[in-house]
């Protein structure tokens, strides 16, 4: 079989299962039987497992189930709401202050998170009645929280990151810090986009919030403890991706405790949580690392090389192509799964064009999180309509689109001025 018609064949075959509602672990599973069947025969699927017990005791995966069990901790334990009204204090009197608020509150929560699902939903749930109770434009709300949400992949701690990393054969410890810059230029975009929209419309706040700034940034000083364990160590050089994982968890552990929140309860809700996550991103994970490595069994690797040479689109242009079909694709897939897809393609080629790796797979990142807001299967936009059942689909539909453009607006940016991305990085 040759590795045009292998490729087709496998890609034809993930995406009519995922169409089936097959879940996403259980599609790649499929495939990989399908493609050791196919190019080696029964006698691979000692391959099979082999590959499977290697990526799965890879200790860099330990990272991710560390984050998930870090944000569950600070998310159920509740100590989410200190920390919005600290923000919601330090923001003051200002028309259209919630706007404001969200952008801001969404930041610090990417920092602690790296879930865009769990922050859209968190404040569809808190914030956005509040917004909608004091007049605030419906469809800008939404917006907003689906633009802050989506910083949460982009600004470290990034589970995307470490999962794209693990896959690419990049640093981890350099995607992840190499978000901070691109997420702080996202929020800034963000709020020029609100600024503009709400120009002389935006609801005036009749009162200014109760408690000093002093008070606001007290509140605030755990969980900035939290973001300098996590993300403070790393810069630093002082820790491994994992150990500031580890050191995160303990540190989200003491914020719940300070606010008398830490209880076994809560405890064994966030454990059973972030193991059950962590188990199915483990499965995908090992699933994709094996669909690579058919991939340059059957030749797939080296072909698709020598026909971007042969093609001589340049690098510019290369890279644009490359772009796009996320792009377009995730429209009508499911991002994750053009993710782990596309990882084992694109990572000859951009080893090929000579891109700087952490530059591309974080462009590469970022544009799967716009696929995430994407209409008609953004993870992000059902998490919003989930949790806000007020929201009819289309206006959470509508909402999504000039998001999407700020975004691409600063994937341009990224792209004309690389230095945004890989300055951080290069400092380690």
């Amino acid at each position: 079989m040759s590795w045009a018609l292998f490729l087709i064949v496998a890609i034809g075959l993930l995406l009519a299962l995922l169409f089936a509602g097959v879940r996403i672990f259980a599609g790649f599973l499929a495939l990989n039987l399908v493609g050791v069947l196919l190019l080696i025969g029964p006698r691979g699927f000692g391959l099979f497992t082999n590959s499977i017990f290697e990526t799965a005791t890879s200790p860099s995966l330990m990272t991710v189930a560390l984050f998930i069990l870090m944000g569950e901790v600070l998310f159920r334990s509740g100590t989410v709401d200190v920390l919005f009204n600290s923000v919601d204090r330090l923001v003051g009197r200002l028309k259209g202050r919630l706007y404001v608020v969200t952008i801001l509150l969404s930041t610090v929560f990417g920092a602690l998170s790296g879930s865009a699902v769990a922050v859209a939903a968190m404040l569809g749930r808190s914030v956005l009645p509040l917004m909608e109770a004091r007049g605030y434009d419906r469809q800008l709300s939404a917006g907003t929280i689906l633009a802050g949400a989506s910083l949460a992949p982009i600004i470290p701690p990034s589970l995307m990151a470490i999962v794209v990393g693990s896959l690419a054969d990049v640093s981890i410890a350099g995607l992840l810090v190499a978000g901070i810059l691109p997420g702080l230029v996202f929020a800034a975009l963000t709020l020029g986009y609100v600024a503009l929209a709400t120009r002389g419309e935006a609801p005036p706040e009749a009162t200014a919030p109760k408690g000093s700034a002093l008070k606001a940034l007290l509140g605030m000083t755990p969980f900035l403890l939290v973001i300098f364990m996590v993300m403070g160590l790393i810069m630093l050089g002082i820790a491994t991706p994992s150990e500031s994982a580890a050191t995160g968890v303990i540190g989200a552990a003491l914020v719940a405790a300070l606010f008398g929140r830490l209880n076994f309860a809560m405890l064994r809700e966030a454990v059973s949580s972030a193991v059950l996550t962590s188990g199915v991103i483990l499965i995908i994970i090992c699933s994709a690392k094996l669909f690579s490595q058919l991939l340059s069994l059957a030749g797939a690797t080296r072909g698709m090389v020598e026909l971007i040479g042969h093609l001589g689109l340049g690098p510019d242009l290369t890279f644009l192509v490359m772009m796009a079909i996320p792009f377009v694709l995730c429209m009508f897939i499911d991002q994750i799964a053009f993710m782990l897809l596309a990882i084992p393609i694109y990572q000859p080629i951009v080893a090929a064009m000579h891109y700087d790796p952490i530059w591309f797979w974080t462009l590469f990142l970022i544009n799967l999180t716009v696929g995430s807001l994407t209409p008609p299967f953004g993870y992000t936009l059902f998490a919003l309509k989930g949790a806000s059942p007020g929201l009819t689909t289309a206006q959470v539909f509508r909402a999504a689109w000039p998001v999407v453009a700020i975004f691409l607006a600063g994937m341009a940016l990224l792209w004309a001025m690389p230095g945004i991305v890989t300055t951080i990085p290069r400092m380690l």
